[in-house]
């Protein structure tokens, strides 16, 4: 049985949609692609949606992808928006004859446990009988980290910090696009202080 999550779903287009549909019971709208930097009705929609209900943006790890979320994120703000990524996974969907233009697998090739675990990791609201389970991913309620903890990791600010974060975005299959401050957002969504400080020294 599909869980079911209260929030909406934003895809890019109509295969992610399916996808998605395939793995959780939930509401998915679809941006159909750049086109939603013009369709200030899609944009209306999505923001009454947020205040509503939610949201998870959820869309491809590539450029194109990012360059949507971007987009969303400068137009929704952040408030009752949650960001759910899905891991660098290299090959082609069926339904196509070549590789997308970076090799990456979008939304629409996932499975359904990887699309469970990206909105977990976002922490989606699941419902089982209209009661509510939010998958609690604060650990133990320590301190959230800052900008200035990663500092101190050498996750920023140093000459290999980018290939610090790299390695850390591989080892948490992330998408190597995103920013230190989207990995900031993620660690604090689903790490302790002592998980992911003992992840780091092990690096």
């Amino acid at each position: 049985m599909k869980r079911r999550v209260a929030e909406v779903i934003v895809v890019e287009g109509r295969y992610d949609k399916n996808t998605v549909a395939q793995a959780v019971d939930a509401t998915v709208i679809e941006t159909s692609g750049f086109g939603v930097f013009s369709d200030e009705e899609k944009v209306a929609l999505l923001r009454r949606l947020a205040a509503a209900r939610g949201l998870i943006i959820l869309t491809d790890s590539d450029g194109a992808g990012f360059l949507i979320r971007n987009h969303l994120k400068g137009m929704l703000g952040g408030t009752n928006v949650k960001h759910a990524y899905i891991p660098d996974v290299r090959g082609r969907e069926r339904r196509k004859r070549a590789p997308s233009k970076e090799g990456k697998l979008g939304v629409e090739g996932m499975s359904p446990e990887v699309i469970v675990a990206a909105l977990e990791r976002a922490g989606a609201t699941f419902t089982i009988d209209n009661e509510q389970l939010t998958i609690d991913n604060s650990g133990t309620g320590d301190a959230p980290f800052t900008k200035a903890d990663f500092y101190a990791l050498g996750l920023t600010g140093t000459r290999d910090s980018s290939a610090r974060r790299a390695e850390l975005l591989a080892r948490l299959s992330l998408p190597s696009r995103l920013t230190a401050n989207g990995l900031l957002e993620v660690v604090n969504l689903t790490m302790t202080r002592a998980e992911f400080s003992a992840l780091v020294a092990d690096m």
